[in-house]
């Protein structure tokens, strides 16, 4: 499944938009990343611990839009974006959409 965040793919045409296709995930905070969190926030420094979650957040909503763009017999997704939310204390939910199509 090609996947692009531009609208078009070069060389290939558009024969047919499919429609909006979505995946999202939404992750808590472990208790002991926030404690080192704290931490690396008084002493600077990435924060791996939520750097690793977003990541996983990312290819787990990801993988679920590239399985509703396969189930309606998409060739690919164009204008792919990424969206994240706070949906509660400590947890936030990760969104990845875009526009099916079928290419020709």
């Amino acid at each position: 499944m090609l996947l692009t965040t531009t609208n078009s793919v070069p060389e290939r045409n558009v024969a047919a938009i499919l429609g909006l296709v979505q995946g999202s995930t939404v992750r808590a905070k472990h208790v002991g990343r926030d404690l080192m969190a704290g931490l690396k926030m008084v002493i600077g420094g990435e924060l791996k611990g939520y750097t690793e979650m977003l990541e996983d957040a990312r290819t787990e909503s990801t993988r679920r839009m590239k399985a509703e763009a396969k189930r309606i017999g998409a060739d690919a997704v164009i204008e792919v974006r990424y969206n994240t939310t706070s949906v509660a204390g400590g947890a936030a939910e990760m969104l990845c959409y875009g526009t099916a199509v079928k290419l020709s």
